[in-house]
């Protein structure tokens, strides 16, 4: 089979979505489909097609934006034009796009304009986009409204639209888009992600200057606003200051409050016992769960979180935030604990009580990877592949939805 995945978000960008399309591209090339990714060029122009690795990639021309850092965005004159041209070249099987912004929208479109089989994952919710809208001065529900309506206009363009969990689905169909909208998990590669046999913790620990033996708290992840860092770094300081006085916290990643989270951790005198890495390569972030006694996430815009997946993959205990997809993965008292947003006393509190009982935490790590193993990368390509097959289904093209919309108008006005 030959299928076309659009990404507005891809390799460098370091994000879910990005992530979860590479990952999937990659998991389809290995079982022998031909596939071809259409993402944002890193300039100001297109690029050939070009094989990287296991997939050949069209590389559209984009601009730079203020916000997120380092994301791109294609400008769309001439972008369904470019769109049909790629799709005209590569005459795919099927088309599956990443999101609805700029780049998959116009894919949707040029895939009805040509009678191509489409489909649409969203990995987004309104929490993760309104920092980038926030010039128009709206209120956020204001924000929240015009987020769902562009998203239903765009996604009722694809033949089938899924989503990496059952809340993801639910938001989406409450959103208005046109059901029903399939849960697939993301999926994890579990031959990456896996307990450590190899003394893969300790070197880490070495590498980044953290003592062997010393309690260990980690997030990985963007350092953005929705995150909530500073809950974990708050929670630090209380940690030190009562139950566990040698815990300590690393923090992998970047983003834009590296510089705000820094102050945080000079103000709380905390800076022995806060490090930060900064990015690592892909190949390092195996490495990061082994060295931990406890993963947090405290991220209120998760629609799966692949990061928490991970550390659970690896076998260990997490303690996540009571929002958005996390109460899927941490299940209190069965795998680890949660906590109210904000609330960063309760957060401590549910850190000490893993780090405080090392044979309680084998058992919730235990129980972490049981769950991990329920969403196998293997699984989540199967259900890709079945609906690629029997579900994705070309649509009506936009003009001519809107000139048989008209032509409705006009004869129930002459009624």
């Amino acid at each position: 089979m030959r299928v076309l995945i659009g990404a507005d978000t891809w390799a460098p960008d370091v994000n879910g979505a990005s992530y979860a399309g590479q990952r999937l591209a990659a998991e389809l090339a290995a079982r022998g489909h031909e596939v071809h990714v259409v993402a944002p060029s890193r300039g100001l122009r297109s690029l050939p097609p070009r094989r990287v690795g296991p997939v050949t990639e069209h590389r559209v021309r984009s601009c730079r934006v203020p916000k997120p850092p380092d994301f791109r965005l294609c400008p769309p004159p001439g972008l369904r034009r470019t769109c049909r041209a790629i799709l005209r070249r590569v005459r795919p099987d099927v088309v599956h796009v990443q999101s609805h912004m700029v780049l998959g929208r116009m894919l949707l479109t040029a895939a009805a304009d040509l009678g191509v089989p489409s489909m649409a994952t969203t990995h987004m919710i309104p929490e993760n986009i309104i920092p980038a809208i926030s010039f128009l001065h709206l209120p956020e529900s204001g924000l929240k409204k015009l987020f769902w309506w562009d998203a239903v206009r765009v996604l009722s363009r694809a033949g089938l639209v899924t989503a990496p969990t059952p809340l993801a689905a639910s938001m989406a169909e409450q959103g208005g888009v046109p059901g029903p909208v399939l849960p697939v998990s993301n999926g994890l590669d579990l031959g990456r992600f896996r307990p450590d046999t190899t003394g893969r913790g300790p070197a880490f620990r070495a590498r980044h200057g953290i003592a062997e033996g010393v309690p260990l708290v980690g997030f990985v992840g963007r350092l953005d606003r929705e995150k909530h860092v500073d809950e974990l770094v708050r929670a630090t300081a209380l940690l030190r200051a009562g139950a566990v006085p040698d815990a300590q916290l690393v923090v992998v990643g970047d983003g834009e409050e590296r510089a705000r989270l820094g102050a945080l951790v000079r103000a709380e005198h905390l800076e022995h016992a806060v490090t930060f890495t900064g990015r690592l390569t892909d190949d390092e972030i195996p490495d990061v769960y082994p060295a931990l006694d406890v993963f947090v996430n405290a991220g209120t815009a998760e629609l799966q979180s692949l990061v928490t997946l991970e550390a659970m993959a690896t076998g260990k205990p997490v303690v996540a935030v009571d929002a958005g997809a996390l109460p899927h993965l941490a299940r209190p008292g069965v795998n680890g604990w949660r906590y109210p947003h904000g609330d960063v006393a309760a957060l401590a509190d549910r850190l000490a009580r893993v780090l405080d009982d090392p044979d309680g935490a084998a058992e919730l790590g235990a129980a972490s990877l049981q769950i991990a193993s329920e969403h196998s990368l293997a699984a989540t390509v199967d259900t890709f592949e079945e609906l690629y097959r029997t579900k994705a289904r070309p649509v009506v093209p936009v003009r001519a939805f809107r000139s048989a919309r008209r032509a409705r108008r006009h004869a129930d006005t002459r009624r």
